[in-house]
């Protein structure tokens, strides 16, 4: 049996997830698993486990993508090993690669490899960035916005009201307001 699994990280990528069910439905996939969930949080990927779980012997599971399905070469090698672990293979449409031989098993691990690579150098990329834009005073970071509301919510202990009643009136949390306060020493 032929079972897809599609994933994009947030509810604004329909065209996405539409493109990778179009491209499942073509290959035949008689059942699908879809989430729309961060692939950083691997252990929140509900949907994937259903999949894995749903898996029998001789099953194939279907991604179009590899960065669909696994963010780390240890992440790809725990959800291959699943796969493995159910007698089912594991297909990535984009590179044409299946688990079901020797060869697919090598290319996974190298093209894993590979990605991972890739998004570290990004990353890399993006520290050496915003190291750069401080240096020169461009990146200030977020504003501070419980501390702008200070005297707001100084205003408001003054009037009696309690932290859980000052961060509903003011738009902080609970925890900033304590802060506030504790810094103000009241």
């Amino acid at each position: 049996m032929l079972i897809g699994y599609a994933r994009t990280s947030t509810l604004d990528q329909k065209a996405g997830l539409e493109a990778q069910l179009r491209d499942l439905a073509k290959e035949g996939v008689e059942k699908v698993f879809q989430e729309q969930v961060s692939s950083v949080d691997k252990d929140n990927r509900q949907k994937l486990s259903e999949a894995l779980e749903f898996l029998r012997e001789g099953d194939t599971l279907l991604v179009t993508k590899l960065d669909r399905l696994a963010r780390s070469v240890a992440h790809l090698m725990e959800v291959l090993g699943a796969i493995e672990a159910k007698g089912a293979h594991l297909r990535i449409l984009s590179m044409n690669i299946d688990t079901g031989t020797a060869t697919g098993k090598l290319m996974l691990s190298i093209m894993g490899s590979v990605a991972e690579f890739e998004r570290s150098i990004m990353l890399e990329r993006q520290r050496e960035g915003i190291a750069k834009a401080k240096a020169a005073g461009k990146y200030t970071g977020r504003k501070p916005t419980a501390k702008a509301k200070t005297e707001e919510v100084l205003r408001l202990h003054r009037k009696g009201l309690g932290g859980t009643a000052i961060a509903r009136e003011v738009g902080i949390g609970r925890s900033s307001v304590y802060r506030i306060l504790d810094e103000a020493g009241t």
